[in-house]
């Protein structure tokens, strides 16, 4: 069963909902270090801009009974791996485990083959992250990779692993 969500451009509207949810520990904890915490409205602000106005990354709020609950985005590699685009994304906590984000990495790998020049979408979740693991795989996408120690977070080594789906062809 798919929940029913929208996947919308983001707007300054948005801010205050955006740092609310994003500046959040327990968020930031699995994200790249470019996803600051504490988050403030300075970064709330260049990440709208940032997602209003990427040639290559293309990035949508999630909102869930109208309300904007997160962020999924697909990110164009370049040179060699040009055929791929990276996916990101997090969901507020007050939402987790309704099979919202589920739902929202479906639509957006969809959209990725439909509208973008790729073959490939991967996700690099840490090891450590067993809800965005059931994410990948209920949504279809396959573990090709673990490495071992591969990201440096807050001070400790945690496995990285690299999660992929092609498009039919």
């Amino acid at each position: 069963m798919s929940l029913n969500i929208q996947l919308s451009d983001w707007t300054e509207a948005l801010l205050d909902k955006l740092v609310e949810y994003a500046n959040n520990p327990g968020i930031a904890g699995n994200m790249t270090d470019s996803f600051p915490h504490p988050y403030r409205e300075d970064k709330g602000k260049a990440f709208i801009q940032f997602a209003k106005t990427s040639e290559t990354s293309k990035i949508k709020a999630i909102f869930f009974k109208g309300e904007l609950v997160g962020s999924i985005g697909l990110h164009l590699q370049h040179d060699i791996s040009r055929k791929n685009a990276e996916l990101g994304y997090w969901l507020a906590e007050p939402f987790w485990g309704q099979g919202i984000m589920t739902t929202a990495v479906k639509e957006m790998t969809e959209w990725g083959f439909k509208n973008m020049d790729i073959v490939r979408i991967f996700a690099r979740p840490f090891g450590s992250n067993l809800a965005s693991q059931k994410v990948l795989e209920k949504a279809g996408y396959q573990l090709e990779a673990r490495i071992k120690d591969g990201f440096y977070k807050n001070g400790v080594f945690v496995d990285e692993l690299i999660y992929s789906k092609r498009k039919e062809r």
